[in-house]
């Protein structure tokens, strides 16, 4: 018997037999458990919020009520709906064909893989020593009653530690590995790998849909062509998270995904909880609720709160960031800056529902932002200049009005958008009509109510309502939403 034992030897890697990985549920293949999920996902969380908006279970934590679906929306729901199942049919065949396309998925290499991650780890054991005489410490003068601690301090070093394999034919003695070190292997194949593939195909896809929506807007014609249907949604809600048109549907959200998913190097199983969660995400960004019990709300600052700004006319051209982090709109300065928005949700609940609260007797108004002041007014100034008279001037009959600054640029760009889309069925002179008149309703019901609350009472109601849809906008203490009582 032959001993190939050294100091710095390392463990051999174990044989493997290939075999083809069964799928997850046996009356199913893989290629189609994942195209499935996706759908069951997108219907799943859209029904779970559409029984919500049915049954009206939290009112407290909408950001429009259901007379702002009906009034503002300028697309029926069978549309939606139509338009959703379209573009889930795209989706399908396309993850079919990269499942298909793919290599078939393989089992039996797993022990293979954890034992050649278990060989780095010996390898950065070795560095020990001298990283040790660095700080003027001697490894071998720091030995301990513990093994496994004495050998990693001696460099990866477990002369107790064998194993009998054989090697050409041969029983030859050589190096195991460590319990400890096979665990932390598991620990970075089934855990650190999967994370990082996680997060770069997180980058991936936030930088394609990003880029890809931001020039959405800025182009005219791809605007009008594709991207207008999806902002018939002035009011999103759940299942219309997914209402695009085809073309942009599979450029935008199918190809984004499938990029990836190719560039990460994600196994099919890995790509299902991506693509899951993925969709999951999108719905919740449409949602229409502020709950604060969302975890999904919570973990980036890309909510349904930060989103449903940029369907308003006055944030169109803002808040382009998709659909899990804000980081682009936060370095190319495209995230909204025009200060509190709360009156602007409060006005249009008011004016959709025709029910003026008439024991009101404070006004709600704009808050004069001044970071909109503050800040330079790219990438919006040639919005402004290339803005009509209708689109820059619609601020100064509504109320509030916009503030001064790069929110007046932002603001006048979107509605000019709002003016471009030819498509929509009331057209856009129209509908910046009906949200002007809205505010000057509303401010005349406010001026004939006769009773009064205590302000306490109504500063707490509307504050309650600030701090709800101010920390899905922009987190908790940006001071994004705020009230001013009385004038």
């Amino acid at each position: 018997m032959a001993n190939l034992t050294s100091p710095y030897a390392l463990p051999p890697l174990p044989e493997y037999t290939l075999y083809p990985l069964p799928p997850l549920l046996p009356w199913i293949s893989d290629a189609y458990l994942g195209p499935a999920l996706l759908v069951i996902a997108y219907w799943a969380m859209s029904g779970f919020f559409h029984a919500i908006d049915t049954l009206d279970l939290f009112p407290q934590y909408r950001l429009h009520t259901p007379a702002e679906v009906l009034k503002r929306n300028r697309v029926s729901r069978w549309e939606v709906l139509r338009d959703v199942v379209i573009q889930q049919v795209i989706q399908t065949g396309v993850g079919i064909a990269l499942t298909v396309l793919d290599k078939e998925a393989m089992g039996g290499r797993e022990e293979w893989d954890v034992a050649w991650w278990a060989q780095w780890v010996r390898r950065a054991q070795w560095g020990i020593p001298g990283l040790l005489s660095l700080v003027g410490l001697d490894a071998k003068s720091m030995s301990s009653e513990n093994a496994m601690l004495s050998g990693a301090l001696a460099g990866g070093v477990y002369p107790e530690l064998t194993q009998v394999v054989l090697q050409r034919g041969q029983e030859v003695v050589a190096p195991a590995f460590a319990d400890w070190e096979i665990q932390v292997a598991k620990a970075i194949y089934h855990l650190g790998i999967p994370a990082i593939q996680f997060a770069v195909a997180i980058l991936i896809v936030d930088t394609w849909q990003y880029f890809l929506h931001r020039a959405m807007h800025m182009n005219k014609w791809m605007y009008t062509t594709w991207h207008s249907r999806h902002h018939r949604l002035y009011v999103p809600y759940a299942y219309g998270a997914l209402y695009n048109h085809p073309f942009e549907g599979f450029l935008l959200d199918t190809c984004g995904a499938a990029l990836g998913y190719a560039l990460t190097g994600m196994t099919t199983r890995q790509s299902m909880w991506f693509f899951t969660i993925s969709t999951i995400k999108t719905v919740d960004d449409h949602c229409g609720y502020a709950f604060p019990w969302d975890p999904l709300q919570h973990l980036t600052s890309n909510n349904a709160g930060y989103h449903d700004v940029h369907h308003q006319s006055w944030g169109i051209k803002t808040n382009f960031s998709q659909p899990f982090f804000t980081f682009w709109d936060t370095f190319l300065g495209t995230k909204w800056t025009g200060g509190d928005v709360s009156a602007r949700y409060e006005r249009a609940r008011l004016a959709a529902q025709k029910k003026i609260d008439t024991e009101c007797s404070n006004s709600i108004t704009g808050s004069e932002a001044t970071e909109s002041v503050r800040e330079g007014a790219a990438p919006y100034t040639a919005d402004v200049s290339n803005a009509s008279s209708t689109a820059r001037t619609t601020h100064s009959v509504t109320q509030p009005a916009i503030p001064r600054g790069k929110a007046l640029y932002q603001a006048a760009g979107g509605r000019q958008q709002v003016l471009d889309d030819s498509s929509s069925t009331a057209g856009g002179r129209k509908i910046l009509a009906e949200e002007a008149a809205e505010e000057v309703l509303a401010q005349q019901a406010l001026r004939r109510s006769v009773r009064k609350r205590s302000q306490s009472s109504a500063s707490a109601g509307l504050k309650g309502f600030a701090d709800r849809v101010g920390e899905s906008l922009q987190g908790k203490g940006t001071g994004v939403l705020g009230v001013e009582n009385g004038r």
